[in-house]
This record gives C-alpha cells, sequence and structure tokens, in this order.
C-alpha cells in the first residue's frame, strides 16, 4: 500500500463525510463514497462536492453509491464512518456481512466509547479512531460551508498494532492543509475525552437556546454555564486517568470563541425534529461520573432535557 495511492471508502455524507471525501481526493486518493439518499447521491453525481467558508475547494467523485454493499464492491483499503453514531450498529452489520478480512475501518465520529462499537464486530487490529477537530454545516446537500478547522486532527491504531496505517492517512490529509497527528492508543483516547468535553459543554446550550457558538460565547451568562461544564467534566475525566495541562479551561474557552457563527450538528438535529448524539456525549459523562461517584448535575440536565425534547418530537412523529 503506497502513501497516497490509498483506495477510500467513505459512508455518511454530512459535513464531515464530504469534507474528507474532497481532501483524500485532492490527495490523489481513489475515493468511493455513499450515502442513502439517492437524491443527494445524483446531485453529487452530476455536480460534485464543494466547499466554502474556511476551505474552498471542490471536487467531482466517479465512485457513487447508495448502499453499503454497493461501496463494499469496490475494493476498498479504508472504510471511513462517518454516520451519526446512532447509525453506526446498522451501517456495521452490514459492512460485516460485505467486508474483506484486509479492511482496515476509520471511525470518523466524535464523542466517548464510539470506538467499542466498532469492536463489537471486528478485530480491534482492523480498526483506526480519528478525533476530528473541524467542523460544517450543509449550505445544500452537495455544498458544505466549513466554520472552522482547529487543527491538528488525530488518528491512531486503537490497539497500535497498524501505526503505519495511520501515519499514512495523517501525512495524506497533512499534505493537502488539513494537519492530522499520528498518535497512539493512549494519547487518541485522552483526545477523545478533551474533544467530547468541547462539544458537551456547548452543543446543547446551542441547540436548547437556539445561539449560534459566537453567540453561546459572547454571553457572560452562557460562558458562565460553559465553563462551569467543562469544569465537572473534567472532574469525571481525571478520574478515568485522563490528563489534563494547568490551562485547560482557559484554553478551552478560547478554542470555542474561535468556532465563529458554527451551529453544532446536534443543536441542528434539535432544530429538525431528528434524534440526537446526546448519549456519546453528555450522556456518557454522565455515565461515567456515576461509576466514580462524581456528580455531573450540568450533565444531566443537559441529557434529560435534550432527551425530553426528541422524546416528544418521536412521540409527535417527527423524527427521522
Amino acid at each position: 500500500m503506497e502513501e497516497k495511492k490509498l483506495k477510500i471508502g467513505i459512508i455518511g455524507l454530512g459535513p464531515v463525510g464530504l469534507i474528507l471525501a474532497v481532501h483524500f481526493k485532492q490527495a490523489g486518493c481513489e475515493v468511493a463514497i455513499c450515502d442513502t439518499d439517492k437524491e443527494k447521491m445524483n446531485l453529487i453525481r452530476n455536480h460534485g462536492v464543494e466547499l466554502i467558508g474556511s476551505f474552498k475547494k471542490s471536487s467531482f467523485f466517479g465512485y457513487n453509491y447508495s448502499s453499503v454493499r454497493e461501496l463494499l464492491t469496490h475494493d476498498i483499503d479504508v472504510l471511513i464512518s462517518c454516520v451519526k453514531s446512532y447509525r453506526i450498529d446498522t451501517i456495521l452489520d452490514q459492512v460485516e456481512k460485505y467486508s474483506h478480512s484486509n479492511l482496515y475501518l476509520l471511525c470518523a465520529q466524535n464523542g466517548i466509547e464510539i470506538g467499542l462499537k466498532y469492536t463489537s464486530h471486528f478485530d480491534e487490529s482492523q480498526i483506526l479512531r480519528m478525533v476530528i477537530n473541524f467542523a460544517g454545516v450543509l449550505h445544500s446537500p452537495n455544498v458544505v460551508n466549513v466554520s472552522f478547522f482547529e487543527p491538528p486532527n488525530y488518528i491512531a491504531s486503537i490497539n497500535d498494532t497498524h501505526p503505519e496505517i495511520a501515519k499514512i492517512i495523517a501525512d495524506t490529509l497533512s499534505g493537502v492543509d488539513m494537519f492530522t497527528e499520528n498518535t497512539d492508543s493512549f494519547l487518541i483516547n485522552e483526545q477523545v475525552w478533551k474533544k467530547t468535553i468541547l462539544i458537551a459543554s456547548i452543543s446543547p446550550i446551542c441547540g436548547l437556546s437556539n445561539l449560534s457558538m459566537c453567540e453561546a460565547m459572547s454571553n457572560p451568562d452562557t460562558v458562565e454555564i460553559i465553563e462551569q461544564s467543562i469544569v465537572e467534566s473534567m472532574e469525571v475525566a481525571k478520574a478515568e486517568g485522563i490528563r489534563f495541562n494547568e490551562n485547560f479551561v482557559k484554553l478551552s474557552l478560547r478554542k470555542l470563541k474561535n468556532y465563529g457563527d458554527h451551529i453544532p450538528s446536534l443543536a441542528v438535529d434539535i432544530a429538525n425534529n431528528r434524534q440526537t448524539e446526546i448519549d456519546y456525549f453528555n450522556g456518557k459523562i454522565v455515565e461515567y461520573g456515576r461509576k466514580h461517584y462524581k456528580q455531573t448535575p450540568l450533565n444531566l440536565t443537559f441529557t434529560n432535557l435534550v432527551k425530553a425534547i426528541t422524546k416528544k418530537c418521536c412521540l409527535n412523529g417527527n423524527i427521522i
């Protein structure tokens, strides 16, 4: 397998999947993309994918599929999963049915314990974990407004058996303006926690209050809540052995300010009456808090309020 000659498959063409697809294609990889939304796939087939905002790039893709089975007939090296966390099991059931033993799976979702879903279907040696530090919002089904990129992304083999594959992917993305750092299984776990803490501190506030990140970070009242949420989550993470530098809270607040007018995906899901990923963000912090006898009142409040809202939508038949 030569560097920059990877055959990449991407499942799930939301903002993350589309941004990665364009960059891998720019890097010279053979890229096959898949989404079950056939209207979206037709649009991409005819008009390509465009990135605007922080990245201004575009690509056309010759390999477009609307099912996992079709995608896996394309002899890919690395399959990148960019679907919502609550859809992972369904997707992995299909991948398991049609994949080959030499396939590597890259988990490109943020959230605690996401990787465990992959290990329940595949050998750990096949699995890579990526922490995404960019975000965007769909301007149209094939156009992504890239809100920010706060480098680096992080990638690792989850049991350190194939660091060479992680390095090839990191180097490939870094070569096209998306700096990605190859790390080990212990450090990637730390980065997963740290990114989740950031997401958990602000995404529910944006979703429940209809504020953008910029608006939330410009209001002293919401900033106070965000800061206390970070501190609360850090105590749980420390009990799990996660290490923080002494300026983590201040640096986190600074980073959140740099995210600008971005609307978190959880907030977008709430606004569109869709199921959210709250269970893998604030919900996991609550779960680990109970494990270590740590009180997590803010995370519990966020989790239960978001779930109550989405449950109401579900009862009304609006969840899709």
